[in-house]
């Protein structure tokens, strides 16, 4: 298994962290004294607020941004690009998400958008790499 692979693996685990640290208010309590409500998750999710509500909103950016490195990894896979090449981008990838997910759980949000847009950049690389 490449490097790249771990870190797609890595890639799909983060959404489902984020959501965990989202429902985190929830644990331990009953339903009725304000746990988490699996017959209603997205109303209960969208009562959150402060670092809940923003674990949440990383949790929706992580789902929307995987599709890009995966067709990015996908492409370089089909250029057969350099594996080193593909492997340091796909790091940088997962250190940039890791980092935006600090941040926004934060409230930084400036920096955040800086680490979304190095995110972005390395996956947009990975389609141009040779």
């Amino acid at each position: 298994m490449t490097i790249a692979q771990l870190c797609l693996l890595v890639a799909c685990a983060l959404p489902p962290v984020c959501a965990a640290l989202a429902k985190s208010k929830g644990v331990g309590k009953r339903r009725r004294e304000g746990g988490f409500d699996n017959n209603s998750p997205r109303e209960w999710l969208a009562k959150l607020d402060g670092w809940q509500a923003r674990a949440n909103a990383a949790q929706s950016n992580g789902w929307e941004a995987l599709p890009l490195f995966l067709a990015g990894l996908f492409v370089a896979h089909q250029h057969q690009a350099a594996q080193a090449t593909v492997d340091a981008l796909a790091l940088g990838f997962i250190a940039a998400r890791l980092a935006y997910i600090a941040l926004y759980l934060a409230d930084q949000a400036s920096l955040r958008s800086v680490l979304w847009v190095a995110g972005m950049a390395a996956c947009a690389a990975l389609f141009f790499v040779g």
